[in-house]
Parts: C-alpha cells; sequence; structure tokens
C-alpha cells in the first residue's frame, strides 16, 4: 500500500484527499497546508494528521508520496517549493497541473525527479477516461491510418482577473496535453486571442499548431462561455477515418473513411463515470496503480516531462501573441 500526504488543502486538495482515502492500493497518512484552519478542516475530516510545514511532515511521516495541490498564480506559482522538497525527501510526486507557470521552475522539477529516479505525474486527468482509452486503442490499432489533423477545443466561464495570459496558462495544459497525446511533440505554433467585452485578460484564445510529425491542428479556449452546454471538443483525423471525444468521457466516435456506418461509445448511465471528479480518481489510481506495479519513472503515463512539454507549447503561443508571429517550440 502507498503510503500518501498531500500538500495544499484547497478545494483541489481536499478532492485529492478523498479519493486517496478510498483508493485500495492508497493510505493517507498527513495533511499539509501553510494555513492552519484549512489544514485542521482536512485532519478532522479524513482521519489524518495535520502539518503545517512540508519539511515537518516529511521528515515525520517519511511518506511514498505526495499529491502537490497548491495553487498561486495562475493556478501553478506555488507548486515549485513543495515538489522540490518532496523529491529532495525521496518521495514520488503527483502534482496539479500546471506543472508550474514558469518554464525554469518546471525544468528544475522535472530535473530533480529523473536525478533522484522518482516517478512524477501531473494531474492531466482528461486523458484518463474511458472515451480517451479507446480512442488511443482506435489510434493504436491503424483505424485512423496516417494522421492528418486535429481540431481541438475547450471554454468554461472563468470570471478571474489575474495576468494577461491567465486562461493560456491554466487552461490549456489539460488541451495541449490531450494534443500531444495524440499526435506528438508540437513543432510551432501561432497564436491569435481577444478579450471578451468588459475583460481585462486575453480571455478568449485561438492556436494553429504544426506538429514535428508534420500533422497540422487548432485549438481554440475560452473563459467566457458558461458550462450549461458541452465545454470540450477533440477531432483527430487521418487518411482511414477520425474519431471525436464530446466532453472528456460523455462520448467518442469513430468515422470510418468511405464506411456510413461509425462506431460510438456513451458513458453508461449505470456503471459508467458519474462526474467530472471521477477524472481525478482515474488519473490518481493509474499514478498508485503504476507506482505500485513499480513503474520506472520515464514509464509515466501523463509525467512530469508531460507537463514541461505542454508548458512549452503555451510559452510560445503567448510570445507568438506579443510578437504576431510564429514561433518553434524550445
Amino acid at each position: 500500500m502507498i503510503r500518501a500526504c498531500v500538500i495544499g488543502l484547497g478545494p483541489i486538495g481536499n478532492r485529492h484527499a478523498g479519493l486517496l482515502k478510498a483508493d485500495p492500493l492508497a493510505e493517507l497518512v498527513g495533511v499539509c497546508d501553510i494555513i492552519h484552519a484549512r489544514a485542521d478542516a482536512a485532519a478532522a475530516r479524513f482521519g489524518a494528521p495535520a502539518f503545517y510545514d512540508v519539511e515537518q511532515m516529511l521528515r515525520s511521516l517519511a511518506p511514498d508520496m505526495c499529491v502537490v495541490a497548491t495553487g498561486g498564480e495562475e493556478y501553478g506559482s506555488d507548486h515549485y517549493l513543495p515538489t522540490m522538497q518532496a523529491l529532495e525527501a525521496g518521495c514520488h510526486v503527483l502534482g496539479e497541473k500546471p506543472i508550474s507557470n514558469r518554464i525554469d521552475q518546471a525544468e528544475e522539477m522535472v530535473a530533480k525527479a529523473r536525478e533522484k529516479g522518482l516517478c512524477y505525474g501531473i494531474n492531466l486527468n482528461h486523458r484518463f477516461t474511458p472515451a480517451a482509452y479507446l480512442a488511443k486503442r482506435w489510434q493504436n490499432e491503424g483505424r485512423l491510418g496516417h494522421l492528418l489533423f486535429i481540431n481541438m477545443s475547450m471554454w468554461i466561464m472563468n470570471p478571474r482577473e489575474s495576468s494577461p495570459y491567465f486562461q493560456i496558462k491554466a487552461l490549456h495544459p489539460h488541451t495541449v496535453d490531450i494534443m500531444r497525446h495524440f499526435c506528438g511533440d508540437v513543432e510551432a505554433v501561432q497564436c491569435f486571442a481577444t478579450k471578451a467585452p468588459g475583460r481585462k485578460i486575453w480571455s478568449t484564445a485561438t492556436f494553429n499548431m504544426r506538429f514535428k510529425n508534420g500533422v497540422v491542428g487548432t485549438l481554440t479556449g475560452s473563459y467566457d462561455i458558461e458550462r450549461g452546454h458541452p465545454m470540450e471538443r477533440c477531432e483527430v483525423a487521418g487518411t482511414k477515418g477520425r474519431f471525436v471525444i464530446e466532453d472528456m468521457y460523455r462520448e467518442v466516435t469513430l468515422y470510418p473513411a468511405g464506411d456510413l456506418e461509425k462506431r460510438v461509445y456513451t458513458n453508461p448511465v449505470f456503471g459508467g463515470m458519474r462526474d467530472f471528479e471521477e477524472t481525478f480518481l482515474n488519473r490518481q489510481h493509474r499514478f498508485l496503480e503504476q507506482l505500485t506495479e513499480g513503474a520506472k519513472p520515464e514509464e509515466i503515463d501523463g509525467s512530469g516531462a508531460d507537463g514541461l512539454a505542454a508548458q512549452k507549447v503555451l510559452a510560445a503561443a503567448i510570445e507568438s501573441l506579443e510578437n504576431e508571429t510564429v514561433v518553434y517550440v524550445k
């Protein structure tokens, strides 16, 4: 059983703690937050001791893994220090997205995990659904043929006004990861953005991309649209067919080229995924499963390296937006 702690007990950290508490592969042994009331409330709720200092918790408990669910600017500025502390202490880490809102810090975190030989995953939970697994299986079976293009979109209402690039940095680790998951590394990006009425940030954006394998694609995202309707769509097409994923887990459809019969997986009412929270359950359980199986760090699905690669694409998109040019991903 994996002895696990959670660092950062906001709404996301509490979600992780509850899922760890219920997972048969894990034992929740501690919770930590610099805000004492948060740590104390989580400790009472989940029956695990509260700590207010990461290093003290690591010394006292010597856990096998830590979930880093801190927040900060653009949801990612507070991930660096606790991640480095946990890795230095010999803990595997599952971090929240974005890996960091600074590329240099993300590179250090990935390098530290590699140096220590530890597993480092990011909560890129949109790839851990039955629909995404099935779509990947269809791709691996050759049902798409030679890949040609990908169209990706995601939108939610988030009225927060942070940095000018808040929407790009905070929303799109998920979308870029899905695009990379199916189409590989991104080579070049061109980004256009707009500000909805009353907004100060670039709240809606479109990205044109070219992948290293020649695939081309578009990504559109927004913090300006209410969630009452479908909020995510991924279409991947090749010479033999295409698939469309609707809302992460709700449905995936395969359209074989030249065949009027399509194949559809729809999330079942009974026995299927209940809601968005179960994407966290699936992702976290897969990390625990890989640790239990003794997976090598480079085998981790949705790794720190994947999180870093997504942020590099977004950094190139921001550079493109600022300079009105095509930018190659570094």
